[in-house]
């Protein structure tokens, strides 16, 4: 990121949990659209060429945009560390990212999800195509207008580069396009606070039958809300189909929570589709569907956190395990075939709130997490002691490694899906990092660079106002999509 003169940054926001949201003004009429601060200035061929000839000699023009491009101080900007001078702002280097684009929505969505498609694995061609699904943030009087939305985002282009020039026009012409943006909505009663996406083989076993889409939206008056999109998605592929009004009608919504919460996960090891669900009591609850496609709720809920409960991650290869992170500072490990319904192991990973959680699909004893003062880390599970017979243990083991780079709470964590020492970290500093803790660089070769207060495995920043959530594309190596008060990314 660099600096340039321009408005104002707006403040920085804390991150989105135990009832906190920003207050959005009224929407825009269109349902969405890209921003392109790269795009040509002049619309037409006619607007180029009369701007071209304005009387003034080339020499003169010339000396002007030198004079223009000066006016941009390309220093680069440092979290906590770097301060923006009144009217100045920051701009991406286009030069660093392999491909960028922005999208604002009618309504911040401060929650969304990547949906898998048929379109490949390990795809590395432009122009590129995502699918997600988001949920809405409309707030007071216009609260009745939430939704779930469902996104096509395609026709997502390569940035162009100076080596680019020698490539043919051919290969030119099918890397560069304009990026289209297709939705579909499905009523919603209230803002979402959280949303997952997960996806059903089909029950005859022909997978070159599509997957069922589901979809599960933790919602602000504590229901949650279980949808079937697989329609909504076929929509975007079949041109001119229409949508019967049972489509948005949903599957089952539950109404077992008495507060709001925020943690929500899909097991990736129960196929038909098993839930998980935490609110701002501190309490978590296990909804699973059966064979005959009804939604069952277990009445007892998994107790133990004295606060609310930020995250709830799945175990990606013990079917019956999952982890909670809480406000009250600590992670707990929790057997589902528990009938005491308490933890198994209560690890103290932070004395703030510990808002976000990541578990390690490549490396399974390996677990990240992002806490209010700004420090994330990770942790070896092999290290953490079941609790002893008398109840909790409240261990405190000393992490694998842990950062406090970010000055701000950090509001999104996810390991890379195939790397598993990269993790991308979102933070209410209005960035989005990427680290490799597999790097490492000696205090002199710091000293030179001038980097002593920068840990050496960061390895990008990326500036996003108020970013809340951000999640890998898992069949486009490299590519991140994250979302905040201003949009998606």
């Amino acid at each position: 990121m660099s600096k340039r003169g321009a408005d104002a940054t707006d403040d920085l926001s804390a991150p989105l949990k135990a009832g906190d949201r920003p207050v959005a003004d009224a929407p825009p009429d269109e349902v969405g659209e890209f921003e392109d601060e790269f795009e040509d200035e002049f619309e037409s061929e006619d607007e180029i060429l009369e701007a071209g000839v304005d009387g003034r000699p080339d020499a003169e023009r010339e000396a002007e945009e030198q004079r223009d491009e000066m006016d941009v101080d390309k220093q680069a900007y440092m979290p906590g560390r770097t301060k923006l001078a009144p009217g100045e702002t920051l701009s991406p280097d286009p030069s660093t990212y392999e491909m960028l684009h922005t999208l604002s929505t009618p309504w911040p969505c401060l929650s969304f999800d990547i949906v898998k498609d048929s379109l490949g694995d390990n795809r590395k061609t432009y122009p590129a195509t995502v699918y997600a699904v988001a949920g809405t943030q409309a707030e007071g009087p216009r609260s009745k207008e939430n939704e779930l939305m469902i996104l096509k985002l395609s026709g997502l282009s390569r940035m162009e580069r100076e080596d680019d020039e020698e490539e043919s026009d051919e290969e030119s012409d099918d890397e560069s396009s304009e990026p289209i943006l297709e939705s579909k909505s499905i009523p919603l009663t209230s803002t979402t606070n959280r949303i997952r996406a997960h996806q059903i083989p089909p029950s005859s076993g022909d997978y070159s039958k599509p997957p069922t889409t589901i979809t599960a939206s933790m919602l602000e008056n504590s229901q949650v809300v279980i949808h079937d999109v697989t329609s909504h998605l076929s929509t975007f592929d079949n041109p001119g189909s229409i949508l019967p009004p049972s489509a948005s009608k949903p599957l089952s919504t539950l109404r077992i929570h008495k507060s709001e919460g925020y943690a929500i996960d899909w097991s990736p090891l129960h196929p038909v589709g098993k839930l998980l669900t935490g609110d701002n009591d501190g309490l978590i609850y296990a909804t699973t569907r059966t064979e005959g496609g009804a939604w069952v709720t277990d009445t007892r809920p998994f107790t133990g956190h004295t606060s609310s409960v930020e995250e709830l991650q799945w175990s990606p290869n013990e079917r019956n395990v999952f982890a909670s992170a809480s406000s009250d500072g600590s992670v707990k490990v929790w057997d589902v075939r528990s009938k005491s319904r308490k933890p198994a192991v209560d690890v103290k990973v932070s004395n703030t709130d510990v808002n976000v959680m990541s578990w390690s699909r490549q490396t399974f004893h390996l677990l990240a997490t992002g806490a209010d003062d700004g420090q994330w880390g990770v942790w070896d599970l092999r290290h953490w002691k079941p609790n002893t017979a008398g109840g909790s243990s409240q261990l405190r083991p000393k992490p694998v490694a842990s950062f406090d780079f970010h000055k701000e709470p950090v509001t999104s964590i996810e390991w890379h899906p195939t790397d598993d020492s990269v993790i991308a970290v979102g933070s209410a500093d209005n960035t989005l990092t990427l680290w490799d803790l597999a790097v490492e660089l000696d205090d002199e070769e710091g000293r030179d660079a001038g980097l002593a207060d920068v840990p050496p495995q960061l390895l990008f920043v990326h500036y996003m106002e108020s970013v809340k959530e951000l999640h890998w594309q898992e069949q486009m190596p490299g590519t991140i999509m994250g979302t905040g008060s201003a949009g998606f990314g």
